[in-house]
């Protein structure tokens, strides 16, 4: 049975009740166990890496003797390379992989359901310096770096084309409020400044499919805003983690989608915040993500906004427990509003 709270996915899903019914025992074997270490020299969770186009980024990996190390989320141009002294990750950026890549990196013990706990290694590839008297018509300007991220409210109607020119392919079009009446916004990713002189501004979309882009001209947008957190959510360990600059500031394991409704994977950011609802099932405080569903197509419009949200049944977490939405103990949810604001992006890993 469905309900929708605005236009972010809520579902009642008839089978969770049963999972709660069985109790927190049958938890540690859908679950992974995080209880494994990592060793030097492996890098920091949250440790962040600058890399411009055509250098080349080697890291170490390691952890307790016998463990599998994976990377979920590497960029073209990179690799994991089993070595005599051990796991490296190599990347050597191309043009195609300039901006934030946050890579989350896993180890586990073979035949077991051990593992250490995820950590995220943000990977940015960067241009190299533009040399002095280039035309700004031949100049894109990044604008994600380290630690810091730019996001902008949709002020008026406008196309998102497929490139900054004003005969490009119509990609979407783009209102100044969401579906549920709230103030559309959109993250940046870049800009650049055409022929004429006009500004535009490459956008994650909140379209199917998952993790689409497109180019709006500026008198479309909002004045920039500035964002310092980056939530990653790890589908297979059932972790989200939020992290401020390189430092990770908040951790909780989480449900997510079954195998046949899954949370979608790619690279999304928080569009809007709900709070007061009357219906326990969501908690208190449901965020609405960019991410959408892409097998409940055929409700609301066929939105399917997947909502990172709080839930009155905490025993059946961690689990693959929903109909796409992420799902954290109330306590958690709560938390990570205080901390996690608007144009935040959003890796499900």
């Amino acid at each position: 049975m469905k309900r929708v709270v605005g236009n972010i996915v809520v579902v009642v899903v008839l089978a969770a009740v049963a999972v709660a019914v069985a109790g927190a025992s049958t938890r540690s074997s859908r679950a992974p166990e995080l209880s494994l270490r990592w060793s030097a020299p492996t890098p920091a969770d949250g440790a962040t890496y600058a890399v411009a186009t055509g250098d080349h980024l080697a890291l170490r990996l390691a952890a307790a003797p016998g463990t599998q190390i994976q990377a979920r989320g590497l960029p073209r141009g990179g690799a994991l390379v089993s070595t005599p002294t051990g796991v490296v990750l190599n990347w050597t950026p191309t043009a195609a992989a300039v901006g934030p890549h946050p890579v989350v990196i896993t180890a586990r013990k073979p035949s077991t359901n051990s593992y250490a706990a995820p950590r995220t290694l943000f990977l940015y590839g960067v241009r190299p310096t533009v040399l002095e008297g280039t035309p700004a018509a031949a100049q894109t300007t990044l604008l994600g770096e380290p630690g810091v991220s730019r996001w902008a409210y949709v002020v008026r109607s406008a196309a998102a084309r497929s490139a900054p020119k004003g005969w490009a392919r119509v990609v979407t079009r783009l209102s100044p409020d969401t579906l549920d009446a709230t103030p559309n916004l959109v993250l940046l990713l870049e800009s650049k400044t055409d022929a004429i002189g006009r500004t535009w501004y490459h956008v994650r979309l909140p379209i199917r499919p998952n993790n689409s882009t497109g180019w709006v001209l500026g008198g479309a947008l909002s004045a920039t805003h500035i964002v310092k957190t980056y939530l990653v959510v790890d589908r297979k360990l059932l972790v989200a983690t939020l992290y401020r600059g390189a430092r990770p500031i908040f951790r909780t394991r989480v449900g997510v989608g079954h195998s046949y409704w899954p949370t979608p994977r790619g690279d999304f950011y928080v569009r809007e915040v709900l709070t007061g609802f009357h219906d326990p099932m969501y908690g208190p405080v449901a965020f609405g993500t960019s991410a959408r569903s892409g097998v409940l197509t055929d409700w609301n419009g066929g939105g399917g906004v997947i909502g990172i949200h709080g839930t009155d049944r905490p025993q059946i977490l961690p689990g693959y427990v929903s109909h796409g939405c992420i799902r954290m103990p109330n306590g958690a949810v709560l938390r990570l509003h205080r901390l996690m604001g608007l144009g935040t992006p959003v890796a499900i890993r």
